[in-house]
């Protein structure tokens, strides 16, 4: 399920952990979401935050500027939690 819900190579390259770029990551990065494949791993990611507890990792130092970040408030948005 990670590797479907990760950004793209391409994306994550041009993103380059540049906090300038981080709202355009953001941005790009939910629509990346939305294709099949991404939105299915994100819905069984939702659906397994329902019931336990969830934790996502990142290896960016600076965690306000992550896709986990953005999970984190995608996944809380879907569960009213």
């Amino acid at each position: 399920m990670c590797k479907q819900i990760a950004p793209s190579a391409e994306l994550s390259t041009w993103f380059g952990c540049d906090p300038a770029r981080f709202v355009e990551f953001a941005r790009r990065y939910q629509l990346e979401l939305h294709a099949p494949v991404r939105a299915s791993a994100l819905n069984s990611l939702c659906e397994l935050a329902r019931h336990q507890t969830v934790t996502l990792l990142t290896a960016i130092r600076h965690i306000e500027v992550s896709q986990a970040t953005i999970l984190a408030d995608l996944v809380t948005t879907r569960i009213g939690a």
